[in-house]
Order: C-alpha cells, then structure tokens, then sequence
C-alpha cells in the first residue's frame, strides 16, 4: 500500500472502531500506538480523548509480560528496544479492567483468529478470557488492512480470538 492508501484505509478503520457499540459503552480503552506499516489509530485516540474515555497503550517487558499504561495528551513518550512507542511513566491498568483492546494483527480471519508478530504478548496478556464462559472485558476488536484479512486461520492452543474483525472493506 502506499501512504496515502494506507492513511485513506486506516481513517476508514478508525471510523469504524469509533462507530461500534462497544467504543461507545467504553470508558477505559487499550489502544496500540502504530508502526510504521500497522493501521494508524491516532484518530481513535483523540476521539477517545475527547469523549472523556481514559486511553491506555501496551508497555512490553522481558519475558514476554505486557502491561498497559495510561497515555495523556502530555505524556512522554520512548521509543521501546521492540521498535514501539511507549509512555516513559504513567498510570498502569490491569487488563481486565479494560473494556476494549484495540488489537493490532499481521493477519487475521472472519471466526477472530489473528496472526500477531509472533512474540505472544497479547495472547499471554489476555489468556484469562480463555477461560471465559461469556466474554465479558474486554472485548478485543482486531483491526488490520483489508489485503491482510484471509480465508482461514488454523489457530494454536494458546491463541485468544477476537470478539470482533474490523478492516476498511
């Protein structure tokens, strides 16, 4: 894609996301800051911001442990030794308490099976809702780019799917 593609189809995504009932009815939302290839999700944050939800961004750690902080309009920010923006200091969450995570994926399918970049942290962070019998929070909404949505996916033991799919078509 080129990026003006990629910023058409990632303000459609966003559109999107800010559209659903469940962005609504949040008051605390995970929302990853964007590489440069991913969908770009400034304009949820700032939505998000101005409808008074609190806003909270994946901080990654050794071990494969994923925790998420608060992120303000004055929050400093650092690039992480995994390539992500992360806040240098701020309020963290438990993920449980979240009511939704905006889920970025490489690939993901139409029954909510994502392919991530490979290092597990969202599936490690979120296993609990495995062993959810109704899903209550959060509720994981996968965003990606059309050209990244396949047919199937054959999913792994320890994959947690996503409650919903979102893309610009």
């Amino acid at each position: 894609m080129s990026n003006q593609q990629r910023a058409a189809a990632s303000e459609e995504i966003c559109k999107r996301v800010i559209a659903t009932r469940e962005f609504y009815a949040s008051k605390t939302v995970g929302c990853y800051l964007p590489m440069a290839d991913e969908v770009d999700t400034r304009m949820i944050v700032e939505t998000a911001w101005r409808a008074n939800k609190r806003i909270f961004v994946p901080v990654l750690r050794s071990k494969g442990q994923m925790f998420f902080c608060e992120l303000r309009a004055e929050t400093d920010l650092v690039r992480s030794r995994f390539g992500t923006w992360e806040p240098v200091r701020g309020f963290l969450i438990a993920p449980e308490k979240l009511d939704i995570v905006v889920t970025p994926s490489v690939a993901l399918d139409d029954d909510g099976h994502r392919i991530g970049m490979g290092s597990g942290y969202f599936d490690r962070c979120f296993s609990f809702l495995r062993h959810r019998r109704f899903w209550i929070r959060p509720k994981l909404l996968g965003v990606a780019f059309h050209c990244q949505k396949v047919e199937k996916i054959a999913p792994n033991p320890w994959d947690i799917p996503l409650y919903r799919v979102i893309t610009d078509s």
